[in-house]
């Protein structure tokens, strides 16, 4: 007797599965765990597999988000948000758009934190959800631009990078840059797609959220108006453009202000990037960072996107047109901007919003060498290969995400906490965002909310003028195992500043905690005192201290600074 077959329908096609006899006999029998598994196995659609294969992916970004959640050591900006926010919303919103420029949200996010008893493990998680969320986004995007197949391996390329895992931990705004970029570029298509007031709406609410995350979503917007401009779809694109901008000038005006502390503005180049070349080097070491960073391995990196590319260009004219807008708009915006040599050097995780569209291209040529049986070997090995060199350049580029930090560090840190929150008081003036602080406000939500920046001199006499006078005591700390310094080490010798008379000085590890014995009263006195601890820094070799120095002497050689200490 012939054997009938039943077929299963996917992607490539139609394959021969499980043979039926025509003459099975009944049986009574239970079925085997074999037997139960064929229906299934059956009647598996490739609808099933790609979100079995998402969500298998999306949960090892989320075991180990979970599981590294606490290892990485709190960082300065981490307490510069928390800090920030524990004023009421109208003074959040006036400092961060007013005074210190940039995006909101990440702000806000941190202002409900800090009003509902939350701490560093809270901003992180919203740091982690988003990075969690991001990853079934990006396999959307992908297969709108490709295919499932090529999202599936582009997602398998995205979770292991450095590029995703570090910020899916850190609490600062890149995860929700990247979800929310993602979530409009998909709304964009979906709007070109349907031409509906509804879609357009949805894409406006995105974009919004973009622009308010971080001050280069207005480079995703950009690379969205380049596209529409590509497609011609400007009758029903442009009026939601112009609602978007119109509605966007808070933050375009709060971006001004950022651009001018860090001496950003038109006329291309600058110090930081000054030619073509210097922004092509840039760019390459941002594909480094989404994948495997040295040299060798980044160049095979490039020539395989930039095979991608031109298949892509062959498949899918329109969708290439799209990946192209994304990566052209970063070089436009460094060719016609001049950045300064100060701390506005761009790094790999302001562009986080190409990440899909590179991991795409470099799908793209792996899903096709899988054509075969032996090319499907030889692209998982690959693939394989290429997530292990994505952990082992995360390893090299913040080794402690992974592994942790010394433990001497992390107590060391802890007990300099506990001391500054048992004897703190509420009008202690703190310079810089130390994590030490943050510590010592979990402990104690009455620690003192005066904190002087470190390496902006403008905003650090705005804090000065408006803090209350007399002025308290200042506090400062010095860290030997920070990786600016020129040889990190875990141990710190007890060093007074000049005249030690004034001081105070402790040691937890590597960590020295210094604080004046009276109040500083005035400025300059705070100013002065400054000087001083940081000199102490420059003498132990510790990085951050040069430029905190700098910032120190820059305000204390301002005219009218004498009359202002005075009162």
């Amino acid at each position: 007797m012939g054997q009938r077959y039943s077929y299963v329908g996917t992607n490539l096609g139609y394959q021969r599965a499980w043979p039926f006899p025509d003459n099975r006999e009944v049986s009574n029998a239970a079925p085997t765990t074999a037997e139960r598994a064929r229906p299934f196995a059956l009647s598996t659609s490739p609808d099933t597999l790609w979100r079995v294969g998402v969500a298998g992916l999306t949960a090892i970004a989320a075991a180990f988000f979970f599981a590294r959640l606490t290892v990485w050591p709190p960082h300065e900006d981490e307490t510069l948000a928390l800090f920030t926010s524990r004023g009421s919303v109208g003074e959040l919103i006036r400092t961060v758009l007013g005074e210190r420029g940039g995006a909101p949200l990440h702000f806000l996010f941190a202002w409900v934190i800090t009003h509902t008893g939350g701490g560093l493990v809270e901003l992180r998680l919203v740091s982690t959800v988003f990075a969690i969320a991001s990853v079934p986004l990006i396999a959307l995007l992908v297969a709108r631009l490709a295919d499932r197949t090529v999202a599936l391996v582009a997602t398998a390329i995205v979770v292991p990078s450095w590029m995703l895992l570090f910020h899916g931990i850190y609490g600062r705004m890149y995860s929700i840059f990247l979800f929310t970029a993602t979530l409009s570029y998909l709304a964009l298509l979906r709007a070109l797609e349907r031409r509906d007031r509804r879609s357009w709406i949805l894409w406006g609410l995105a974009i919004l959220a973009c622009i308010a995350t971080h001050p280069y979503g207005a480079l995703v917007l950009a690379s969205q108006g380049l596209y529409v401009l590509y497609a011609r779809r400007f009758r029903e694109a442009v009026p939601a453009f112009f609602v978007v901008a119109l509605l966007a000038i808070p933050f375009w005006r709060s971006d001004t202000v950022l651009a001018n502390r860090f001496d950003v503005g038109v006329g291309g180049g600058g110090t930081k990037l000054g030619s073509p070349f210097s922004i092509f080097k840039y760019l390459a070491r941002v594909a480094g960072d989404f994948t495997v960073g040295w040299t060798p391995a980044r160049a095979a990196v490039l020539l395989a996107a930039a095979l991608g590319m031109a298949m892509l260009v062959r498949r899918n004219r329109a969708g290439a047109a799209f990946v192209a807008c994304v990566l052209v708009t970063p070089f436009v915006f460094f060719a016609v901007t001049r950045i300064g040599s100060g701390f506005a050097s761009p790094e790999s995780r302001h562009l986080i919003f190409v990440l899909p569209f590179f991991a795409t291209l470099l799908a793209l040529p792996l899903v096709r060498l899988g054509r075969s049986p032996v090319g499907i070997a030889l692209a998982a090995v690959i693939v394989l290969a290429l997530g292990t060199g994505e952990v082992a350049w995360g390893l090299h580029n913040t080794r402690t995400l992974y592994v942790g930090e010394p433990q001497i560090r992390a107590d060391g840190r802890t007990a300099a906490s506990t001391w500054l929150a048992s004897t703190s008081r509420p009008d202690d003036i703190l310079f810089g965002y130390d994590p030490a602080y943050l510590g010592a406000w979990e402990q104690n939500h009455a620690f003192s909310n005066t904190v002087v920046p470190r390496a902006d001199t403008k905003l650090a006499l705005n804090v000065l003028y408006r803090a209350h006078k007399p002025l308290g005591r200042g506090i400062w700390v010095l860290d030997a195992s920070d990786n600016n310094n020129f040889t990190p080490r875990l141990h710190i010798p007890r060093r007074f500043p000049r005249p030690a008379s004034k001081f105070e000085a402790r040691v937890f590890g590597p960590f020295l905690v210094i604080r004046s014995r009276k109040p500083t009263r005035t400025i300059r006195e705070f100013l002065l005192q400054t000087q001083a601890v940081q000199l102490v820094g420059q003498s132990l070799l510790l990085g951050d201290s040069d430029i905190n120095l700098l910032t120190v002497e820059r305000a204390l050689g301002l005219r009218g600074l004498d009359a202002a200490g005075a009162r």
